[in-house]
């Protein structure tokens, strides 16, 4: 059993509605709610659910998949990761406004819309994608058993356990992180997580590929499809903390990686992963370190920076 049917999310200013498409596969319970493409440069989600729609013609489900291609239309048509002032000067990045507000600003609304579906769930799944230089890792909250076995049933190698509230760094609220739609899912006790698949802007096979057997373990997990759904199932990955380690920009210029450094190293504190210089005078600005031990996630390769930027992303281990 298979639907398909168009959503209105909400309506711009000419009276143009701003719709999307559901898709809803099975029947009862339990049900499994996935969304890609809420940042809409962040495109292989969306294959990723075009390849899982072709896995399920056919199939019989024990229980209900809500899966949602693109989340956010305005950014998709952008190809970009928020709004223009113009469409939501409050909340540019929709996924910092979840559960929404049928009331609120223009993406409280899309929010909102989509809570429909997602707040009803059992099981929830946030598609997003990363730079083209970074390790596909999932995400998921420090400390909640349901959603780091739900983040083990997608089976990346690496899982990035973010805290929360009190126990964050200071990241969390300057960058309104309470308002993820994974973070809002698991205040109201639903196992959520956010995969991050390698490569934005372009559909990259390795990248689908593993979103797909991810999407296909969650559902195995969840008891959708046949498998083991008596927890967890056998996962030989790495724990890290998230959002420590990241070592930034402290001023703008050109940044060049260190010679052979790549995601998926291990570096030690205090060791050299490259440095930002001043294109016009030559001057090295940064000779950039790891303040930590851990593993490489991500490097930055448009080597334009400005100060705050993240140049090389380090996961601390939790194991």
């Amino acid at each position: 059993m298979h639907t398909a049917e168009p959503v209105t999310l909400a309506r711009l200013p000419s009276g143009v509605e701003v719709e999307t498409t559901v898709h809803v596969y099975g029947d009862g319970d339990p049900t499994v709610y996935v969304q890609a493409a809420q940042h809409g440069r962040e495109i292989n989600g969306s294959s990723v659910l075009r390849r899982l729609h072709g896995e399920l013609e056919g199939a019989e489900l024990d229980g209900t998949l809500v899966a949602v291609p693109v989340a956010d239309p305005l950014t998709f048509d952008r190809v970009s990761y928020t709004t223009p002032e113009a469409y939501d000067a409050v909340n540019p990045n929709m996924n910092r406004c979840w559960p929404g507000d049928p009331d609120g600003s223009l993406h409280e609304r899309m929010a909102a819309a989509l809570w429909e579906y997602a707040g009803g769930a059992d099981y929830i799944v946030d598609l997003h994608t990363g730079s083209r230089e970074m390790l596909t890792h999932t995400v998921y909250l420090k400390g909640d058993e349901g959603c780091r076995e739900l983040a083990e049933a997608f089976g990346t190698d690496l899982l990035l356990a973010e805290a929360a509230g009190e126990d964050a760094d200071d990241e969390w609220e300057k960058r309104s992180f309470g308002g993820k739609l994974r973070v809002a899912a698991t205040r109201e006790e639903i196992p959520s997580i956010t995969p991050e698949l390698a490569h934005n802007r372009e559909l990259v096979e390795d990248a689908i590929g593993e979103g797909l057997s991810g999407m296909l373990g969650v559902l195995r997990y969840a008891g959708l499809l046949e498998g083991d759904d008596e927890g967890a199932p056998d996962w030989d990955g790495t724990r890290a903390r998230n959002h420590l380690g990241r070592v930034k920009a402290s001023d703008s210029g050109l940044f060049r990686a260190a010679d052979g450094l790549g995601i998926g190293d291990e570096v030690e504190e205090g060791e050299y992963v490259g440095e930002v210089f001043d294109p016009t005078s030559y001057e090295t600005l940064q000779e950039a370190r790891a303040d930590r031990a851990g593993i490489v996630y991500s490097v930055a390769r448009e080597a334009t920076v400005t100060a705050g930027q993240t140049l090389v992303g380090v996961a601390i281990r939790l194991d």
